[in-house]
């Protein structure tokens, strides 16, 4: 396997990473990220025309990626900034929309790609445990259309979203496997109740209440009572993203560690001089590369046919990510003192962050058990 990128990646990640260190600097990140939008419409934007968004997506509908590599390079540059804008609901709702949209609804690509459009996945329910075949959301067929039900929990950019895919039972009981659907749906639909509020490592997620919602049969995504393969399709894709992104706040985590013992003295000597700090980060340093390679691992395998394949290596991926995140996290903050736990070091948003990636499309207990039932 050749692990060098193609040269159109490298670019395009030169100027991603450029943008991001001059426009999305920690104090700004800060105020863009816990303040009440959660993100940035004009930087959004701004992340559209540099080619992050259309790099999501393949040639034929208007992209110029869309390969695993190229959502793992990209997301990469977002874990290293920390960036907090709604480019993951893009990537899952675009992606479903490239699988098994029609081609009115492949429309909706061009304003995905440019940026003016917002787009969520309204999945999660109160209640569930990262469960894709758990849906109590109902559609049910009322003339030439749908009526939906239901409630949905911790939807990221929920509110803000101008559009919604969201997974409904049109038929059998909640956890079956047959019966789910799949609609489009309008953010300002009639019926449609959004309760919004800022995560903890920043940006916006929402409560949605579903209340006798009607849609046309336009709505539809794909195929009726069919919609688990697509659902898990598309979660493959998050997966891929957020593991990514993590390497990339790894990398600075640790990059900003190593520079603290090269610099900060006890006893007159830096403290990266002490051999139990040395081996604790030389044991750092090398579980960091093994995320990346489970990362590179993924990426290689979302684009094969081969289902099981490609869910074992997604979840031996976010279980890695999940695992060692997390240490990544404790340790930096550790082998920073107490300073690492303050608001104004950087280091103290990239951990919550790590912490939070874990528990998004299933943490690293669900993604264990998932790699072991799927030998």
């Amino acid at each position: 396997m050749n692990f060098e990128h193609t040269e159109d990646r490298r670019m395009l990640a030169d100027s991603l990473n450029r943008f991001v260190s001059e426009q999305y600097a920690i104090e700004a990140r800060n105020q863009i990220a816990y303040g009440s939008e959660g993100h940035s419409p004009l930087l959004y934007s701004q992340f559209a025309e540099i080619g992050a968004i259309g790099a999501l997506f393949p040639e034929e509908v208007g992209g110029f990626g869309g390969t695993g590599f190229d959502i793992s390079v990209i997301f990469e540059c977002l874990g290293r900034g920390l960036v907090a804008e709604p480019l993951l609901g893009a990537l899952v709702v675009g992606q479903a929309l490239v699988a098994a949209g029609s081609d009115a609804q492949k429309q909706k690509l061009q304003a995905l790609m440019d940026g003016s459009l917002v787009a969520a996945l309204a999945h999660d329910e109160p209640g569930s445990h990262y469960e894709l075949n758990k849906v109590s959301t109902t559609a049910v067929k009322q003339g030439q259309g749908w009526v939906l039900n239901g409630a949905k929990g911790v939807v990221a950019f929920g509110e803000k979203a101008e559009l919604l895919l969201v997974s409904a039972r049109s038929a059998g009981a909640q956890f079956d496997e047959q019966g789910i659907s799949l609609f489009l749906v309008p953010g300002d639909a009639k019926g449609l109740q959004k309760r919004g509020y800022n995560r903890l490592e920043g940006g916006r997620a929402a409560e949605l209440v579903f209340d006798q919602v009607e849609v046309g049969a336009d709505a539809l995504l794909g195929q009726q009572d069919q919609g688990l393969a697509l659902l898990e399709r598309i979660a493959g894709y998050a997966l891929l993203a957020l593991s990514a992104e993590a390497v990339g706040a790894m990398d600075v985590a640790k990059d900003q560690t190593l520079e603290y013992l090269r610099t900060r003295k006890q006893f007159g000597v830096p403290i990266g001089s002490f051999q139990a700090l040395q081996h604790r980060m030389a044991q750092l340093l090398l579980e960091v590369e093994q995320a990346r390679s489970a990362v590179i691992n993924a990426a290689a395998a979302i684009d094969g046919e081969d289902r099981v394949a490609r869910a074992k290596a997604l979840s031996a991926a976010k279980y890695s990510i999940g695992r060692i995140g997390t240490l990544v996290a404790e340790e930096s903050i550790q082998m920073h003192g107490g300073i690492g736990m303050t608001w104004e070091l950087p280091l103290a948003h990239y951990a919550k962050r790590l912490v939070m990636i874990d528990h998004q499309f299933g943490d690293e207990d669900h993604h264990l058990s998932r790699y072991i039932g799927s030998l």
